[in-house]
């Protein structure tokens, strides 16, 4: 991609999953409202070309598929932000466009910050931005309405799918969740890719729900958004499908495995409530088998939940389970 116009270029990497785009929608706000006159060009994958619009301020989407390659963007960059990370991966690709300004953490050749593990990725940009002088706010997260219609509304989805071994919820508990939901009257449905058709039908069949309840893989991440956007009920893993209820403000129990609720969670004070049960986290993401963290939650627990939620509207309970 060329420079497309007379203003200045903003270019910001974040070069990740969906997950990410979303938690990094504060420090994305913060830049817009820093650099109101700079054209703002967003390198990140192709696939979540459908969400950018839903950030808000972006100008230009630049599809960049990860770190292995050079960014694809010819012309003068003004100012270059990075949002992928900390490594020397992600702050060479940015110093090959010669940027005449560097936005990013404390590195050889870049001013900012020190890195620390500690920070809620959503607090994380904005205090960089704040390090650097510049706006930003870690609750300005909601995203624009959907730009497509709902393929369902007020329906409770059970998000099934994660990309890794160590956050997928046994199918069995997900099935026992799924028939007692139903029992009381909910429109259950089960989200996810379409690598995920296998875990929703064996869901589906322990919980004796009909085949029209699986919906993982039929509808398009548009529809997806729109579907979280209009649902009543989400229940998932740690995944993207929790990022986006927090985005919507639909109230979701999200059962923390290898991850911390800390640095990836919804708000304390919206109609959220996490499960897990940190003193038995492993902590690896690339495991196969389901985080000990994630096993320590139980149908029951997320029954409880979801009652807490249906009865009061926001979760002001304890996020954690007590150990056992």
């Amino acid at each position: 991609m060329t420079a497309g116009s007379e203003r200045p270029v903003l270019l910001v990497l974040r070069a990740l999953k969906l997950g990410d785009l979303l938690v990094s929608v504060p420090g994305l706000r913060g830049l817009r409202a820093g650099f109101p006159d700079h054209e703002l060009v967003l390198a990140a994958p192709k696939w979540l070309e459908p969400v950018i619009p839903l950030v808000g301020g972006i100008n230009r989407h630049l599809p960049t598929p990860g770190l292995d390659g050079p960014i694809p963007y010819t012309g003068r960059v003004d100012v270059a932000v990075n949002f992928h990370g900390k490594g020397v991966e992600s702050r060479t690709r940015l110093e090959e466009l010669a940027p005449e300004h560097r936005i990013g953490h404390r590195a050889p050749g870049w001013a900012g910050p020190e890195w620390d593990d500690t920070l809620h990725e959503r607090e994380r940009w904005v205090r960089l931005l704040n390090w650097h002088g510049l706006p930003g706010r870690p609750d300005d997260y909601r995203l624009f309405p959907p730009e497509v219609s709902a393929p369902v509304e007020g329906a409770t989805l059970l998000h099934v799918g994660a990309a890794y071994g160590s956050r997928r919820w046994p199918v069995e508990r997900f099935a026992g969740v799924a028939h007692e939901l139903r029992l009381q009257g909910h429109d259950v449905l089960l989200t996810g890719g379409e690598e995920d058709r296998g875990r929703a039908t064996a869901v589906a069949r322990g919980a004796g729900l009909p085949d029209s309840a699986v919906v993982a893989g039929r509808w398009n991440l548009s529809e997806f958004f729109a579907a979280v956007a209009a649902a009543r009920l989400v229940v998932t893993a740690d995944t993207s499908a929790g990022h986006i209820a927090t985005a919507y403000g639909t109230p979701s129990v999200v059962i923390f495995g290898p991850a911390t609720p800390e640095q990836w969670g919804p708000p304390e004070d919206g109609p959220h409530v996490v499960l897990t049960d940190p003193a038995v986290r492993h902590g690896d993401p690339f495991a196969d088998l389901p985080d000990p963290a994630m096993l320590a939650v139980w149908p029951g627990h997320v029954l409880d939940a979801v009652a807490r939620l249906e009865e009061r509207g926001t979760a002001q309970e304890p996020r954690h389970l007590a150990a056992p």
